[in-house]
C-alpha cells in the first residue's frame, strides 16, 4: 500500500484556504522505499506577511522574494506527485484544501489522488496532543525546526512508517477525520470518507 507515496506540507500566510496564499512548500515521493524526487521552495508572495505567521515558522518577507512564481512552484509539486500516488500529509484537511484552491485556481482542477492524514490515524490510536512535534516524541523521531515544510515532510513521513510498522495503516486511506464539535471541513475531496471524532485523554491519577 506504501510503495508509491507522496509526502507533502505547506507552510501558509494564514489559515482560509480561499483567500490565503501558500509560501513554502516540500514534497517527498517515496517508491518502493526509496526516495526518488524530493522539492522545497519559497513561494512569491504579494501582499504583506502577517507577523505572527514569521513568528512561527520563521519566514520573512525577504526570504519569499527569491522564490518560485506560485504557478510554477505548484506545476513543480504536481509533477512529483503524479496523477495517482498516495498522497501523505499531518492534517491533511489543511493542506489538501490548499492544495485544491490553488490548483483550482491556476489550472480550473483539481486531484484526485488517494491520500492518508497521519493525524486523523493519531486521533483514533493515541491520547491528546497530536501535533507532529507529539507524534515524533511518541515515536522516538528527531523533528527540528517544526512549522518549516521540507523539515515537516521528514517528520512526517518517518512518523508514518512507524504507525505502519506498530499496526498497518491500510484501512485509513482516503479517511479525513475531523473534531465533532466544529463540524466538517468547509472542502475535502470528493472521494474522502469524512469522519466526526473526539479527543481522547489520559485518565488522570488520583491523587
Amino acid at each position: 500500500m506504501l510503495n508509491d507515496i507522496c509526502v507533502f506540507d505547506f507552510e501558509t500566510s494564514g489559515l482560509d484556504p480561499a483567500k490565503e496564499r501558500v509560501i513554502e512548500m516540500a514534497a517527498i515521493r517515496v517508491v518502493n522505499g526509496q526516495t526518488v524526487a524530493g522539492f522545497s521552495t519559497f513561494v512569491q508572495f504579494e501582499g504583506d506577511l502577517a507577523p505572527k505567521i514569521t513568528e512561527l515558522t520563521g519566514i520573512t518577507p525577504d526570504m519569499l522574494v527569491g522564490g518560485l512564481p506560485e504557478k510554477t512552484a505548484f506545476l513543480c509539486l504536481r509533477h512529483i506527485m503524479g496523477p495517482s500516488s498516495l498522497l501523505v500529509a499531518h492534517n491533511a484537511a489543511f493542506d489538501l484544501q490548499f492544495l485544491h484552491h490553488a490548483m483550482f485556481r491556476l489550472a480550473g482542477k483539481t486531484f484526485s489522488n488517494p491520500f492518508i492524514d497521519t493525524l486523523t490515524i493519531a486521533r483514533d490510536r493515541t491520547t491528546y496532543p497530536h501535533r507532529l512535534d507529539n507524534m515524533c516524541e511518541k515515536y522516538g523521531i528527531k523533528l527540528e525546526g517544526a512549522h518549516r515544510a521540507l523539515n515537516d515532510v521528514e517528520g512526517t513521513l518517518a512518523v508514518l512508517q512507524a504507525m505502519h510498522a506498530e499496526l498497518p495503516v491500510d484501512d485509513w486511506v482516503n479517511k479525513l477525520g475531523y473534531m465533532k464539535k466544529y463540524g466538517p471541513p468547509a472542502w475535502a475531496p470528493a472521494h474522502a470518507d469524512l469522519i466526526p471524532m473526539t479527543l481522547k485523554y489520559e485518565e488522570r491519577k488520583a491523587i
